[in-house]
């Protein structure tokens, strides 16, 4: 059976790395990779869209690439329980006629025994910002580097 650690009843510390580790795959933007973090059967609601499976996982990931450009995401803990796990997020994009924005949101998350994620809730809002206001401005597209500010510490 495929697994992906670290594995349910999470820690502070194993919840905060699943997290990490889900920041880091969605900055690859890389919609087969991430598709993997999830089960075959994978539930979703992002805004106000269903959905479900690593293919229906993976055509919105390619879409939403598609029209958020330059994407950069920063998540962070907000609660853990067993296998659940609660995330409070931002990103930042443009789209292009290069109008800058900041999505804020939160998801909660529930995981199989294996590590995958079987069921993700999101609900998310885009703020139009000035470019001068970014704050994710890492040089490259990828991962957040680790000694980049998370979002308490940006004041979001």
């Amino acid at each position: 059976m495929e697994t992906r650690p670290p594995l349910p009843r999470f820690t502070k510390e194993t919840a905060a790395q699943k997290v990490r580790m889900a920041e880091n795959g969605w900055n690859s933007r890389d919609p087969i990779k991430v598709s993997m973090a999830y089960t075959e059967d994978s539930r979703w609601r992002n805004r106000a869209e269903f959905f479900q499976g690593r293919e229906a996982i993976q055509a919105f990931l390619t879409r939403k690439w598609d029209r958020e450009l330059d994407y950069r995401l920063i998540k962070e803990l907000w609660a853990h329980d067993g296998n659940r796990i609660a995330v409070r997020f931002q990103y930042e994009y443009h789209d292009d006629s290069d109008n800058w924005f900041r999505a804020c949101g939160n998801e909660l998350w529930e995981f199989s025994d294996n590590g995958l994620m079987h069921r993700r809730e999101a609900s998310i809002n885009d703020v139009l910002i000035r470019s001068e206001d970014r704050k994710f401005l890492w040089p490259e597209l990828g991962p957040r580097p680790d000694d980049y500010p998370g979002l308490t510490e940006l004041g979001l």
